[in-house]
């Protein structure tokens, strides 16, 4: 990993990966560090889902209270830290197809290899929750119609992700319809959340073209699936949209439960030479040793 990482979206490299055998799995980080831990453990690819930088920026669920501004300016901060491509997530794209519009072209501004966006009635819900709506048909389709065609009129390279979250706000079928119509509008991914049954997985798989991907949650609606039974199903990419997250929040827990009772913590930790390692620091003193013994690069008087 470098210190500082060139401007360059990742669209290619993630087309290029999708485009090669076997499943791709994007884990989930919630900011630079952990998209940094994701890289350093060999993963090529990762998301950047709302759920998890809402509750690790806000501290509040994710129920729409993040903005467009929040999590655009996540994405920047993520993508700049990381040679990763990053999945990001941009919700319903916060208003109208325009919106929807304007909102895949700052993420790709930001540094996104490819965004996500929803058919779901703002405010949203985590796909994994009760009480989640849609918006009829044609607002669905328009929102990722909008996008591909800033895609192909400005020339952006970052990929479209269209998901439907119609399986429980409506119907499985209904889900299937909007799904397929996603990618006949050009989606390059689309993402059926939260089938219920192995049935319904191989079904999508099936019956919708193009790209799929799986929505892999602890405790979540959807049969957990090792990565060769996914990709025998048909899937090309799955998520793991929050396991890092809940593994820090059991960590940060059992830690300050520690330090308040015993006043100190004995459990499992990264040494301080190590944290300095996962932003490096040893990159930063090179450099920085770089630029200050160079001789100037012009004569002074």
């Amino acid at each position: 990993m470098a210190l500082f990482q060139p401007l360059d979206s990742g669209a290619k490299q993630l087309k290029q990966l999708l485009a090669e055998p076997g499943l791709l799995q994007a884990p989930g980080c919630f900011d630079a560090l952990s998209a940094k831990q994701l890289e350093a453990a060999g993963f090529t690819t990762a998301f950047l889902g709302g759920f998890s930088v809402a509750a690790a920026r806000l501290g509040l669920p994710d129920v729409g209270l993040l903005s467009f501004s929040e999590m655009l300016d996540q994405t920047r901060s993520v993508c700049a830290a990381t040679a990763l491509p990053i999945i990001a997530d941009a919700d319903t794209g916060y208003g109208n197809a325009m919106n929807a519009q304007r909102s895949f072209i700052e993420y790709s501004r930001a540094g996104a290899a490819c965004m996500m966006i929803e058919d779901q009635l703002w405010p949203k819900q985590c796909g994994h929750t009760e009480g989640k709506q849609v918006v009829p048909r044609n607002e669905a389709v328009a929102r990722v119609r909008a996008c591909v065609r800033a895609r192909e009129q400005l020339g952006i390279e970052t990929l479209v992700m269209a998901r439907t979250d119609a399986a429980a706000a409506v119907s499985f079928e209904e889900a299937l319809w909007r799904a397929s119509a996603f990618a006949a509008e050009g989606a390059d991914i689309t993402f059926l959340e939260a089938p219920r049954s192995i049935a319904e997985m191989r079904r999508y798989c099936t019956e919708v073209p193009g790209i799929k991907t799986a929505n892999l949650v602890e405790d979540g609606r959807t049969p957990w699936l090792s990565p060769d039974a996914l990709e025998d199903l048909g899937y090309a990419i799955v998520l793991y949209p929050v396991t890092l997250l809940l593994s820090n929040l059991a960590a940060m827990r059992d830690a300050a439960a520690a330090l308040k009772s015993a006043g100190h913590y004995e459990g499992p930790r990264a040494s301080f030479n190590e944290a300095q390692g996962a932003v490096d620091w040893p990159e930063y003193d090179a450099m920085l040793a770089a630029i200050d013994t160079n001789e100037p690069t012009h004569d002074q008087e």
